[in-house]
């Protein structure tokens, strides 16, 4: 598929907007709220039937904090300084992190949570303690990553930063987005469903003028003036990218994202000179909590050896269990806390015994690999330490109550959810690079089209990608109006 096409041989354009946007999720809505505000024409292209892109599809908490807290932060008794969120931030990716990225937004997440309010996303007043991946209680705060385990507590103090909308639960993000949708209409902006977005208009100096786009059933060219905004999402559906940047995860993954996570805007921005990061890196789930009493237990690879602290947040213990030497990994456990989880489905209890040995022996594991393990585990829980992985002392305690298990969660068993956190270089304005770090001029980037603030599955929070794509979706949207 031709995905540029050179302004020279454009004899006239159908259509003509001041910004011009493609994708309707949470960075295009955002987008085209804040061009509308500045005074642009907006204009909105989106592949499928109705808006929302996979922001719809999650749970939709925002990961927010900084100068002092947001507003439901500061009302429900935590501080948070920006410097505070800064070097969470900065832990939680180390040489991944855009620094300047991670700067601008802690910068502004606190007013971005006042501005959301101020859209008509609710927010209730209640705080979730327990260790959950959504809080069902209605509540909206609660800690959603890495918060209160090490290393990032020697940098950060624990704050809880997961900003879900009220009453919500797995839902957030049909109410979050539902708003949304609305008031980009409401405002102004002309919106396109079923419309897609083919190929970029570039002129011989490299500026992009406008789109070719199949819109009404017709392909048309369409003219912004000011600006194109690439918003399509990410590529986890595209079979033929995640086989070449994701081998071993496209393998035994579920593809978590909306049938149109196609790598469009990519792959647009690419044909166009941009530079694409990161492509390699994904978000993995493997989410053995709740019940938070298998945090208890210890994950160790076909080697029997542990390999992570088990209170680590979901995608963390996804990270570290697919760098195992195979994608067999197993829970250990003991009859006081063994449960089973409630998000991952097909565990299976491979070996059962009264003793360490005679599960060791049942599983076929390396003679004394697994015991080994366990007494080292267990001499130190009982003083309350892990030398080894530092799990929190609250979740320490010698696995010795009879019978044991161990639990298979074998990767192309379980499959975890995957989605891409690859994509265009882009400036927080949402400017797109090239790899020599020039700006395309009048092409923009936000949402998972781009490389965002979350670049690896190691330091995730459930939030990071909601805040990110909302957040930069508005500083594109202000950075294309501004543009004359």
């Amino acid at each position: 598929m031709k995905r540029v096409i050179p302004l020279r041989e454009v004899e006239a354009f159908d259509l003509e907007t001041d910004v011009l946007i493609a994708g309707f999720g949470g960075a295009g809505a955002c987008a085209a709220l804040e061009a509308r505000a500045a005074g642009a024409e907006v204009m909105v292209l989106e592949r499928g039937s109705e808006g929302g892109g996979s922001t719809r599809m999650s749970a939709c908490e925002m990961y927010l904090g900084g100068h002092g807290g947001t507003a439901l932060q500061r009302d429900l008794g935590f501080e948070d300084s920006t410097q505070n969120f800064f070097n969470y931030l900065m832990e939680a990716f180390g040489p991944h992190a855009d620094e300047e990225r991670v700067r601008v937004f802690v910068e502004g997440a606190a007013e971005h949570f006042d501005w959301m309010e101020g859209q008509g996303v609710p927010y209730k007043r209640g705080f979730f303690a327990g260790r959950d991946v959504v809080a069902l209680t209605g509540d909206s705060l609660q800690y959603t990553g890495n918060e209160r385990t090490l290393p990032f507590m020697r940098v950060s103090s624990p704050v809880p930063r997961g900003h879900l909308p009220a009453d919500s639960g797995h839902k957030g993000g049909e109410k979050m987005m539902g708003i949304l949708l609305a008031r980009a209409a409401e405002e102004g902006a002309v919106i396109h469903c079923d419309a897609r977005a083919l190929a970029l208009v570039q002129d011989e100096r490299g500026a992009v003028h406008g789109m070719l786009a199949r819109v009404d059933d017709r392909d048309q060219l369409i003219r912004a003036r000011r600006g194109v905004i690439l918003a399509t999402g990410g590529f986890i559906m595209n079979e033929v990218m995640t086989k070449r940047h994701l081998p071993e995860l496209e393998r035994v993954c579920t593809r978590h994202g909306n049938p149109y996570d196609l790598g469009d805007g990519i792959l647009m921005g690419v044909a166009a000179g941009a530079n694409a990061i990161h492509m390699s890196e994904a978000f993995i789930s493997i989410a053995h909590y709740p019940p938070e009493s298998l945090s208890f237990g210890i994950f160790v690879n076909d080697r029997g050896q542990r390999f992570v602290n088990e209170d680590s947040y979901l995608a963390r213990i996804g990270h570290f269990a697919a760098q195992q030497p195979s994608e067999q990994i197993y829970m250990f456990i003991d009859d006081a806390h063994f449960a089973r989880p409630r998000y991952v489905l097909n565990t299976k209890v491979v070996a059962v015994g009264e003793t360490v040995a005679e599960v060791e022996a049942e599983a076929g594991l390396p003679t004394g690999s697994l015991r080994s393990t366990v007494e080292l585990y267990n001499a130190y829980a009982e003083r309350g330490e892990d030398p080894l992985f530092e799990k929190a002392p609250e979740y320490l305690a010698p696995l010795t109550k009879p019978p044991f298990a161990l639990v298979s969660y074998k990767l192309s068993d379980i499959r975890p959810a995957v989605f891409t956190l690859g994509g265009l270089e882009v400036k927080p304005s949402g400017e797109v690079l090239t790899v020599d770090g020039e700006v395309i001029p009048g092409l923009y980037a936000a949402g998972r089209t781009v490389a965002g603030i979350p670049r690896t599955s190691k330091g995730y929070a459930s939030g990071m990608s909601v805040a990110d794509v909302t957040y930069f979706g508005r500083l594109a949207g202000r950075a294309a109006a501004a543009k004359l």
